[in-house]
């Protein structure tokens, strides 16, 4: 078990070792009424049931799935993970633009001229992307999507993988029903993101940086709060270091909750995984050592090996540890005896600073609390999404190797909870948000037998099979 959090300032990494809102928004002519008008329904306010005709935490036996599994990995869009799908088994994704002579069309303006997107010729990555508020604001520019190379003066953000260096990513892609418009929940980092994930919105914050850690808790708790509070089991499985602590009254509260991922192993082999597990990979903390070993005199070589070692595919890390570590975590829940009734969502919590093509469109603003910006900072709000990035919904259900073409953010994940459960909305944003229902057809289990399409990544140097 995780030590108690500490109450000091802390690195991202390091961090996680330890283990009226409503009416503020109705005026007339806000942005909550227009983003009504445009769903064409009602829109439904925070403490609101999916469905009012039920009580609170009665499951809706229509969803055909016992257990929720929720996979988020680290930094990369989807032209960037996934940008040749179209040519690699599924020629309904919507990737990278490409010519007759399958070369990629789209592009940047740099400063020697037009920067076309390249095929990354391994799994290797470096230091030239950024995903901060202000970069991914230059990079969207109102929509023209042209600001990725200008906001750091590297090439980098234009590179996108194939199947020859990813085969999970693809396989499974292809194999279960892909996201054409899975957006990040805002233009920012990743601390901002996972809050979204786990509470509905960001209450201010638009960077990862470890002063946010002493913010106060979401003003409506979390999605855990809204489980532990109607008796529906869950658990944050975690690698070196659990995501739940990135809002620490998650941890504070509900200390027994944490497991390590050996343990979410052992739950899928014995199909005893909880109703919610969101399983965490490697976020680096070795990487975190080796970027400080480097600047060392003679230790330069093994900083750079433990840098590019973490498990979540952040950059500079080498992509084939984090794509190991979803292929083990992906086929020990398509291997367990809960697979019949299991639904595994899968996706990245923000676009990491590389290029996609799709203009984010506008969001429903959460509540009332806008981003904390500084003087220098891009003006903005929690109204427009953040770049596009890969998702993937694993079940029974899916619909084999199909799309949606359906807007989703990362509060689909708890849409999807909530209705489940029957569970009363955090804010606007989820309340409003798409379920995934959209991926599944559940009048047919196509998948029901485990499928082995899903292609297993060369083992990395210095990891055991």
């Amino acid at each position: 078990m995780p030590e108690p959090f500490e109450q000091h300032p802390i690195t991202r990494r390091t961090l996680l070792r330890h283990g009226g809102v409503a009416a503020a928004g109705l005026a007339a002519g806000t942005p909550l009424l227009r983003a009504a008008a445009a769903l064409a329904r009602p829109l439904r306010v925070p403490g609101s049931l999916p469905d009012p005709s039920r009580p609170a935490g009665t499951v809706d036996e229509a969803m055909r799935f016992d257990h929720v599994v929720v996979v988020m990995m680290e930094n990369h869009s989807f032209d960037n993970l996934l940008g040749a799908l179209h040519r690699s088994g599924q020629p309904k994704a919507h990737g990278l633009k490409l010519n007759g002579r399958g070369e990629a069309r789209n592009w940047n303006p740099g400063p020697e001229g037009p920067v076309s997107s390249f095929a990354f010729t391994n799994t290797a990555q470096g230091h030239g992307v950024s995903q901060s508020w202000n970069a991914t604001h230059e990079q969207i520019d109102g929509g023209r999507m042209d600001g990725f190379v200008r906001s750091t003066g590297s090439t980098q953000p234009m590179g996108y993988w194939t199947e020859q260096q990813l085969p999970f990513a693809y396989s499974f892609a292809r194999t279960f029903t892909l996201a054409n418009r899975w957006f990040c929940s805002a233009p920012c980092q990743t601390y901002p993101n996972r809050r979204f994930l786990m509470a509905g919105t960001a209450y201010g914050n638009v960077s990862t940086d470890s002063q946010s850690l002493q913010d106060p808790p979401p003003p409506n708790g979390t999605i855990f709060d809204r489980l532990h509070a109607y008796g529906v089991s869950w658990r944050n499985y975690f690698t070196d270091l659990p995501q739940t602590a990135i809002i620490p009254s998650i941890v504070e509260k509900h200390p027994g909750n944490l497991a390590t991922y050996p343990q979410f192993l052992l739950d899928c082999a014995a199909g005893t995984l909880p109703a919610v597990s969101f399983v965490d990979p490697e976020f680096g903390a070795l990487s975190e050592v080796g970027a400080g070993l480097a600047t060392v005199p003679g230790l330069e070589a093994l900083g750079a090996k433990l840098e590019t070692a973490g498990g979540d595919e952040e950059n500079p890390q080498d992509m084939s540890y984090g794509e190991y570590w979803a292929y083990k975590t992906v086929r020990a829940v398509l291997d367990s005896p809960a697979w019949p009734r299991t639904l595994l969502i899968y996706m990245y919590d923000e676009h990491g600073g590389y290029y996609d093509h799709v203009p984010p469109p506008a969001a429903i603003a959460p509540d009332s609390i806008p981003p904390t910006l500084g003087p220098g900072d891009a003006p903005g709000g929690y109204d427009l999404y953040g770049p596009r990035v890969p998702a993937v919904v694993a079940s029974p259900y899916s619909r084999p190797n199909a799309v949606t073409n359906a807007v989703h953010d990362h509060t689909s994940v708890l849409a999807t909870i909530e209705k489940k459960w029957n569970l009363p909305a955090l804010t606007y944003r989820d309340a409003n948000a798409r379920t995934v229902e959209d991926f599944l057809d559940f009048s047919r289990p196509a998948l029901l037998e485990p499928p082995s399409t899903v292609t297993e990544p060369p083992v990395p140097a210095g990891v055991g099979s």
